[in-house]
């Protein structure tokens, strides 16, 4: 069987290095992509335009929005003369929240009554307009238990809060969108360079009319399968570990766990990826035609159905189900929990089950559909 793989593998090899089309697919893609999409998709809000309708202009309310202006997320943008001119702003997107305080800001503040201060937020992008709103409050919040505390002091009385917490964060704890969504990218990439470097491989044997030659070959069209997949697989794992370099040195993403369920875990998402574009090959008659197939099997379930960027848990019972057809999504589990967390084999097993089950399936239907293409 090693006398007939060796000389498809090195055959292979060479195909890949004078078409520098699938070369560039398999070494410098996954890397620009990487590169691209890390810093274009970014869940952070910061640097919130703020617009201010200040209708007491004191002391105690410009203190006021001083304290939203030194906690780190709001930038001042222009004072405001009217509600009106709040709303035409957001409309126009010269700001994206506006603060309005009241003309009796300070005398109910002296008087120990509420105050009710209003935030207009421009709602148009539903995550970011919920983040803005818990900024706002927090920053209200802090100031007035900061009120509440002075008033304490002048009683006589000290520094009493009923309830303290101390939150931490595990895993992320600056909060960084970007350590979120490496781990993401890296399925992702993987995902589209693997099924569309095989596909057009194979399909490159039919345009060029040398199925028949194979048919009549002794070669068995598994061997054909294996040595065609091998370099592949070799390929991808190296531009597996450079895109982790690149994302280790962009953006931060260290592996915390352990590296050789990292690489088998990698390893079986490629095989994953090889069998799809085996199967597309099997479909496919032209170069053309697999590309579009391998782009849309790649690119689609792995950016909806993967919880790379929507998370799976918020989808229907019957869109939840619909998402094992994605092997990204049992990868990705696998790879945050090896990445992010730096946890054991325990905590990720079953996906490590499930993305066999999925190869196991995959690969036989490509294989039986490969053997009638050449039978």
């Amino acid at each position: 069987m090693f006398q007939q793989l060796l000389p498809i593998i090195k055959k292979e090899f060479r195909h890949i290095r004078r078409d520098k089309r699938v070369l560039a697919i398999l070494t410098f893609v996954p890397m620009g992509l990487l590169i691209l999409n890390g810093y274009a998709l970014n869940y952070d809000v910061n640097h919130i335009k703020l617009g201010v309708y200040d209708q007491e202009k004191s002391e105690r309310s410009r203190e006021f929005v001083n304290s939203f202006l030194t906690s780190g997320y709001f930038d001042y943008v222009e004072s405001l003369t009217s509600s009106a001119q709040a709303t035409t702003m957001i409309d126009d997107g010269d700001i994206r929240a506006a603060l309005v305080i009241p003309p009796d800001f300070s005398h109910k503040i002296l008087s120990n009554d509420p105050v009710d201060v209003q935030i207009l937020v421009d709602g148009m992008d539903a995550n970011a307009a919920t983040t803005i709103i818990g900024y706002a409050q927090v920053v209200t919040l802090e100031y007035s238990q900061k009120i509440v505390l002075n008033e304490l002091a002048k009683m006589g009385r000290g520094n009493y809060i009923p309830i303290q917490y101390d939150a931490r964060i595990w895993y992320n704890p600056e909060l960084k969108s970007a350590k979120f969504l490496v781990p993401g990218l890296i399925g992702f990439i993987l995902a589209i360079t693997a099924i569309i470097a095989t596909s057009l491989s194979i399909v490159k044997e039919k345009e060029l009319n040398t199925m028949e030659q194979i048919d009549v070959s002794p070669i068995r069209p598994i061997n054909l399968i294996i040595g065609k997949m091998v370099p592949y697989a070799l390929i991808s794992l190296v531009a597996a570990a450079l895109v982790l370099v690149t994302g280790y040195f962009l953006f931060g993403v260290v592996i915390k766990g352990n590296y050789f369920y990292l690489f088998c875990a990698t390893l079986l998402f490629i095989i994953a990826g090889l069998s799809i574009g085996l199967l597309v090959s099997t479909i496919a008659d032209t170069q053309q035609v697999a590309f579009q197939l391998a782009a849309l099997l790649s690119m689609l379930p792995t950016i909806i159905l993967s919880g790379f960027m929507f998370p799976i848990r918020s989808m229907p019972w019957w869109l939840q189900i619909l998402t094992n057809i994605s092997p990204a999504k049992f990868y990705l589990v696998i790879l945050r929990s090896i990445v992010l967390k730096g946890v054991g084999l325990s905590a990720f097993w079953d996906q490590l089950v499930y993305l066999m089950i999925f190869i196991s399936v995959v690969l036989l239907i490509s294989v039986r559909r490969f053997k009638k293409t050449i039978g």
